[in-house]
């Protein structure tokens, strides 16, 4: 059955915009906008979602693993969408896995720009076909997929989808070891990065807080991390280079992304649950105090190097930064967190939006068109705003 997004979302945001469930009525009407705000924005990302491959269009296939966390993040703390999202996440558990589109990714030392096909441009040699169970050629694509179902899993509580993800960390494992130990980066062994081994860190952490193995994905946990702290990608400043040369074994000292200093702040905190160690929380607040101090404009605004031509990838990442902040905000409260947090959503509102809901690529705007990716990131900085008002509205929860 196909569905009628546009008169679905038409009837939905006519329905849920003057209504609220899960949380208290009086606490809420304090935090109206934060739930208005990425409420609309997330109404506005389904206008990109494709029934048929479970994926949201103009983005790419690791992309909509994110759009799917995000949307997930939002149900936790209002259950307006929960009918839209329920659908979503069976819909893609569904067709996405199917999806026999090859992954082509192409590294530059300012970016990677990724190319899903069948089609691709003439430079390219494609390899044969893609992988089903939501496995490819790259382990950082892998990863995010068994993120998003593991944050699904807590949300509905059906084993089907932690399975999936410990059949995924499974295939990940495979690609540990060999030039340099860590994770590689791809199945073809051509580089190994601080994002791949973050994301499994955060993985391991997560499944050892979850499954029945828990010793057996808290020595992963353990192992990446010793290994990621060894490699001197966490430099003198606690800003996380991209990776490793295979020839040093030691930092390439690369490019500092946003995405880079925010998939380690959830794995050390998923860590520290499964491990309570406060070493592993000191280092998560050095790392995002780092972050937000590197990578912010004077108005404290969040931007990655490649802004604004930042390609199919980059727009995705200062949102994956603020919704692990918002984890570690959750976690230990910081007042400059939740000032950044904060200031950020207000912006992407203010500056940033486009027609109807739209939401860019540069959070201090101005406004340059959307994508499903710039959308679900910036979106990201609205549920986190949101989440972090949770902490009372959590006290009032009926």
């Amino acid at each position: 059955m196909q569905i009628d997004w546009p008169f679905l979302l038409f009837t939905f945001a006519v329905s849920v915009l003057g209504s609220h469930s899960r949380v208290d009525r009086q606490v809420l009407n304090n935090h109206e906008p934060n739930v208005s705000h990425a409420r609309a924005a997330i109404i506005e990302l389904q206008y990109w979602y494709n029934e048929t491959t479970g994926l949201w269009e103009t983005t790419g296939w690791w992309n909509s693993a994110n759009v799917l966390t995000m949307v997930a993040d939002f149900v936790a703390v209002d259950s307006s969408l929960d009918v839209i999202a329920e659908h979503v996440f069976q819909n893609t558990f569904s067709q996405a896995q199917k999806a026999s589109l090859a992954t082509v990714k192409v590294m530059t030392p300012y970016s990677v720009t990724t190319y899903t096909g069948p089609q691709f441009p003439p430079w390219i040699n494609p390899p044969k076909n893609g992988f089903s169970g939501f496995l490819n050629d790259f382990y950082d694509d892998e990863a995010w997929w068994a993120l998003a179902w593991l944050k699904i899993h807590d949300l509905t509580k059906q084993q089907q989808y932690l399975q999936t993800a410990i059949d995924i960390f499974e295939d990940m494992a495979k690609g540990w070891g060999g030039t340099c130990e860590g994770l590689w980066w791809n199945k073809q062994h051509s580089y190994k990065g601080a994002i791949e081994n973050a994301l499994f860190l955060t993985v391991a952490a997560q499944l050892a807080n979850r499954a029945s193995n828990q010793e057996y994905y808290l020595n992963w946990a353990r192992k990446e991390w010793d290994w990621f702290q060894q490699t001197g990608m966490i430099n003198s400043h606690y800003n996380i280079n991209n990776g490793i040369s295979l020839v040093t074994c030691q930092t390439d000292n690369g490019t500092v992304w946003s995405y880079n200093q925010g998939v380690i702040l959830g794995g050390l905190l998923e860590l520290y649950r499964a491990a309570p160690d406060k070493t592993y929380l000191t280092m998560a607040e050095r790392i995002a105090l780092a972050g937000i101090n590197f990578l912010c404009d004077s108005h404290g605004i969040l931007h990655d190097p490649c802004e604004p031509n930042c390609g199919a990838d980059g727009p995705q990442f200062k949102g994956i930064f603020i919704r692990n902040l918002q984890k570690l905000q959750l976690a230990v409260p910081n007042d400059q967190f939740k000032k950044f947090i904060n200031n950020n959503s207000d912006s992407i509102w203010l500056n940033d939006r486009g027609p109807g809901s739209q939401l860019g690529l540069i959070w201090s705007g101005p406004f340059m068109g959307a994508t499903a990716s710039t959308q679900s990131s910036a979106a990201d900085a609205l549920v986190a705003a949101l989440a972090i008002q949770g902490q009372k509205l959590k006290l009032n929860v009926q």
